[in-house]
């Protein structure tokens, strides 16, 4: 009988995913290529009217790319006609890849392990760029996003890292962090600057004292990726995003989403509760990523909107069935500093490019 559960809940993980794949499909127009390339260390074979060269500047990797962002992302990057890898370690999440196959050949599964740098350098080879995005979550699923999962993401981040500076063909790679890397600046920061953008990094003493791991993870894991990005001269751009949000967004990525939340009343009384569609970010980070080729790289912060108001508060609550008072807290806490997201340089340079423009039209 456990062989049946077991199937069954296999069964019903696929048929979720399916209509992910849907959901995926209503916000954006994937074009599905005729013709059906072959995975290898290659992109496959060469279109009509292009190169074999042609073919691996489009050619990327992603890690997790089954997940809540990553399938937005591996959309984008399809819509955008990409050819892309995508890093598994599972027979299950092979099979949601080649679910994605039925309507774009240019996809792959490749199976890999974030704690292993020679297997990522053989899932890698042949790619241009790489999207690192992956996220880790308690495998008992009872703690959700613990100490240990934090330290199993700064290794993974520094694998990636190694592995993109190993392999010849790595020109760039983009490494999802979190705004929960910016926001949290108490501790030894007395004094705070009252603007919180790309240049702001949260204390890590603090978020160890207060136990905030999934900020303490994002943090450690995005200065893990700058140091070994500076040591092997790797070109390396972070996006901080705030809540990432969408359809059905809590109940496809609850881990990461009641993490994140963690603090929330703090953050909300101090004006850097934020969110951000999961479409908006994917284009974010394509955008990025096109950019580094042009010189421009570095670090951004990524949101939408700021959560300030009672009423936006009670609709966050209400999608993410929390109490209205772990967001607001219970009137009995009082914030005398009110801090100001900027996300200027990301919006300066979407603003500039035509895959934020023509996503708009």
């Amino acid at each position: 009988m456990g062989f049946v559960r077991n199937d069954e809940i296999h069964r019903q993980e696929l048929e979720d995913f399916r209509r992910m794949l849907l959901a995926s499909a209503g916000a954006y127009k994937v074009n599905a290529h005729e013709h059906r390339g072959e995975e290898g260390t290659r992109a496959g074979k060469a279109k009509i009217g292009t190169t074999q060269d042609d073919e691996e500047e489009k050619l990327v990797c992603v890690t997790s790319g089954v997940s809540f962002l990553g399938l937005a992302l591996v959309n984008k990057l399809l819509s955008r006609g990409y050819s892309v890898r995508v890093i598994v370690d599972s027979e299950g999440d092979v099979e949601k890849v080649e679910e994605m196959r039925r309507n774009n050949s240019n996809i792959w599964p490749v199976t890999a392990k974030l704690s292993e740098v020679e297997s990522l350098e053989a899932a890698m080879e042949g790619c241009r760029g790489v999207f690192h995005t992956s996220g880790f979550v308690d495998p008992a699923g009872l703690t959700g996003y613990s100490k240990a999962m934090a330290g199993i993401e700064v290794k993974a981040s520094e694998n990636v890292m190694e592995a993109c500076a190993r392999t010849p063909s790595v020109k760039g790679c983009v490494l999802t962090s979190s705004l929960l890397a910016c926001v949290w600046q108490g501790g030894s920061n007395a004094d705070p600057s009252p603007i919180v953008d790309h240049d702001s990094w949260s204390d890590e003493a603090f978020c160890l004292d207060r136990k905030l791991w999934y900020a303490w993870g994002k943090l450690k894991a995005e200065k893990a990726a700058w140091r070994v990005a500076e040591e092997k001269g790797l070109r390396l751009s972070t996006i901080c995003p705030a809540l990432v949000t969408g359809p059905e967004f809590y109940r496809r990525n609850p881990t990461a989403t009641l993490a994140y939340l963690k603090g929330a009343y703090e953050m909300y009384g101090s004006g850097l509760l934020a969110t951000v569609d999961v479409t908006r970010l994917a284009e974010a980070h394509v955008v990025v990523f096109e950019a580094m080729s042009k010189a421009s790289f570095g670090r951004y912060i990524c949101f939408d909107s700021v959560v300030g108001g009672e009423a936006e508060a009670e609709n966050l609550a209400s999608e993410t069935g929390m109490p209205l008072n772990r967001i607001t807290g219970d009137g009995s806490s009082s914030f005398s500093t009110r801090f100001e997201l900027s996300d200027g340089r990301l919006s300066g340079l979407m603003s500039r490019t035509s895959c934020y423009s023509e996503s708009q039209e």
